[in-house]
């Protein structure tokens, strides 16, 4: 399993937002991810969401989504990962709407690293306890550390 602590930062970790549309949580999201990639554009972040949210929502189910996108000039992947206080429409599979975003970009070369990222990620937000963790944490900090522990005990 990959251990999502190395791209998580807490600066890419939010409690408790307040936004009310796919558009603008994704506009959110690449905010947060432009301060951890200087060498790309929120713009071109955003671009790169969007892009993948046209083939299919990326909300799975049960009040989760897993938005990604891949950047040509990146060399690590990034997490961030955001809970909105109120749940918004997404277009998710089971047309419920979604609280928990859990964004990854990656460098457009690592196809196989992507997949990976992305079922292990799945497979953590499928732990009904963490998901009902991650909605009651109150602050980015609370949040943060809860997934770091979770991660950490989950990679032995």
């Amino acid at each position: 399993m990959i251990n999502l602590t190395t791209m998580l930062t807490e600066n890419c970790t939010k409690s408790a937002v307040l936004f009310n549309s796919k558009k603008r949580i994704l506009e959110y999201i690449a905010e947060l991810a432009q301060q951890q990639l200087p060498e790309v554009t929120e713009y071109s972040i955003l671009e790169s969401l969007m892009a993948r949210e046209k083939l299919g929502s990326t909300g799975i189910g049960g009040g989760i989504a897993i938005p990604h996108g891949k950047l040509s000039n990146v060399e690590k992947p990034i997490l961030v990962f955001v809970v909105s206080k109120e749940a918004i429409a997404f277009d998710a599979n089971d047309n419920q709407p979604v609280d928990i975003f859990c964004a990854i970009l990656l460098p457009e070369d690592q196809c196989q690293a992507h997949l990976s990222t992305l079922s292990s990620i799945a497979k953590l937000l499928s732990q009904k306890e963490l998901t009902k963790k991650i909605r009651n944490a109150e602050t980015n900090q609370q949040l943060y550390q809860l997934l770091i522990e979770y991660c950490e005990a989950n990679t032995e």
